[in-house]
Order: C-alpha cells, then sequence, then structure tokens
C-alpha cells in the first residue's frame, strides 16, 4: 500500500462524506470524522470502524483548524441542501482558508460535475466559487466532480413510488444521464489521498455508468425482482418543490453531464467502478419491505 495518510473528512456522517471516510478507514488510513453531533448513530458507526471522531462546525474556522491538526489530508464538502447555496459557499470558503491555516498539504474538494461550465444551476455555482476560492489560495488541491448519485434511487423522495413498483423522475424516459455509485465517489477520494502529488492542481468530473430511465427501470426490474416502470416527472410538478432542482432537470435534458468516462476507468483502474447493474445487484433491495428510505 502506499504511504499511510492522516485524512480529515467533512460531511463523515453523510451519504458521501460516509463512503469516503469507510474507503478510506479499509485501505489503512487514519481518518478523522468531523461532525457537529458526535452523539450520532453515523458517527458512533465511525468510531465504531476505527475513526476518531471529531466536534467541528464548516462556519467555524478555529473548530476546523483543531480538527486538522496533525492530518495531512482534507476532504472538503458542503450541503446545499441543507445549509442553503449562500452558506454552502461561505461555509466552503472559510474551511478552505482554515485548510490553508492549519498546513494541510493536500485539499480535495467535492464539487459537482460539469459546476465549471457556468451550468446557472444554483447548487452547481455555488460550489463552483468554492472551487474557484481555492485554485487561489496557493495550496495543494484536487477537486472531485461527482455526478448524480445512484442512491438517489433510493432517497426519501423517491422510495415510496419505488415500492409501488414505480421510478419517477424528471426526465424523458430515453435521456441518458450519468450515475455513479456512493462506494465509487469513497473509492475515488481514497485514490486522491494516496497519488498526493500526482493529482495536485487537478479537477475530475467522475462517473460510473450512463443510461437512460427506462434503461435503469429495466435494471432495477431484473434486481428487485418485479416489474419496475419508468415515470416521467412533468417540469412543473418539480418546479413546484424546488426551482434549483428544475433548473437542474432542464439542464439535465438541454445538456447533461459529460465525465469521459472510459478515460477516467482508464487512468483510475484501482477504482472498481460500479455500471448500475453492478449497483443495483448488490443493493439490499429488502429496504423496500420498510418504511424509511436508505439513504
Amino acid at each position: 500500500m502506499s504511504t499511510k495518510r492522516s485524512v480529515l473528512v467533512t460531511g463523515a456522517t453523510g451519504q458521501q462524506g460516509g463512503a469516503v471516510a469507510q474507503a478510506l478507514l479499509s485501505k489503512g488510513h487514519v481518518v478523522k470524522a468531523l461532525t457537529r453531533k458526535p452523539e450520532s448513530t453515523a458517527a458512533r458507526h465511525l468510531a465504531s470502524a476505527g475513526a476518531q471522531v471529531v466536534v467541528g462546525d464548516l462556519g467555524d474556522a478555529a473548530s476546523i483548524i483543531r480538527a486538522a491538526a496533525g492530518v495531512d489530508t482534507m476532504f472538503l464538502m458542503g450541503n446545499s441542501y441543507e445549509a442553503g447555496c449562500e452558506a454552502e459557499t461561505s461555509q466552503g470558503i472559510i474551511a478552505a482558508d482554515a485548510a490553508k491555516s492549519a498546513g494541510v498539504g493536500h485539499l480535495i474538494y467535492s464539487s459537482v460535475g460539469d459546476a465549471n461550465k457556468k451550468t446557472g444551476i444554483p447548487h452547481f455555482e455555488s460550489k463552483y466559487l468554492v472551487e474557484e476560492h481555492i485554485t487561489g489560495l496557493g495550496i495543494p488541491y484536487t477537486i472531485s466532480a461527482p455526478v448524480a448519485f445512484m442512491e438517489n434511487i433510493v432517497a426519501a423522495w423517491s422510495i415510496g413510488a419505488l415500492r409501488q413498483g414505480t421510478y419517477a423522475f424528471a426526465l424523458p424516459p430515453r435521456r441518458v444521464l450519468q450515475l455513479i455509485g456512493l462506494a465509487d465517489i469513497g473509492a475515488f477520494v481514497t485514490a486522491l489521498v494516496e497519488r498526493r502529488d500526482q493529482v495536485f492542481g487537478k479537477r475530475f468530473d467522475i462517473a460510473g455508468d450512463e443510461l437512460s430511465g427506462e434503461e435503469q427501470a429495466k435494471i432495477l426490474s431484473q434486481a428487485i425482482g418485479r416489474t419496475i416502470n419508468y415515470q416521467e416527472i412533468p417540469i412543473a410538478a418539480a418546479r413546484r418543490q424546488s426551482e434549483d432542482a428544475a433548473r437542474m432537470f432542464e439542464w439535465f435534458d438541454r445538456c447533461g453531464y459529460d465525465a469521459d468516462i472510459a478515460a477516467l476507468h482508464r487512468e483510475f483502474p484501482e477504482v472498481r467502478w460500479h455500471s448500475f447493474a453492478d449497483w443495483a445487484r448488490e443493493f439490499d433491495w429488502r429496504i423496500l419491505e420498510g418504511g424509511t428510505s436508505a439513504v
């Protein structure tokens, strides 16, 4: 294995940060898991897996500097859905500045695919503002920019319909969308940690597969063992829930993510890239028998 690294992981009790922390731990790296809620179930699980749970808040520079003491790498991510876009940008900038003040030798920032292409999507633009700030800090950095999560299929807003045999999404049935599994994000960030100076100053759009809603529904039917039908949600209905999300869906239909999947997978063979079919076969679909979402 490469040199053992000590990594401060923000968002460690969430989906993406949790996947990163688990992947790093599985490769023998030392993980400090930053959280505002050290007594949460997710934090306790990380502690039992070997992570050092540390208390901190992205809006509190002093807490980030304290948490970053002794680490050589930091994984930084925000959450616009929880904090809002303006707060996500503000917190990202504060945390990045704190990483510099703490002398962190490698800052890995999690953005979103194509955020650097003026999409006009609020939560893409908020992340890109943080990217721009980081590139001007004069510290070693890498940008990891994942596309849509495969796990969105089983998120709170979609699992109810899935239990009824419907995969509902706000795109035409045959419109292709790039996707990535959370485990692959964790493995990719771990690869960045291990490659270190080989990836300084680089930005990577990352994806595992690309396929249409109809194709996803067919794969889900096979994996779950019963028919799943695709249903297009009208943009107007999506807009009533969220203007930000509606703009994203419109951009998906008009442009969409454009990660070079083949080149990415060749460049990072150490990541076990999952196709959507791989992910669906491995997922525990007993979640459909319960009353909550998986993520």
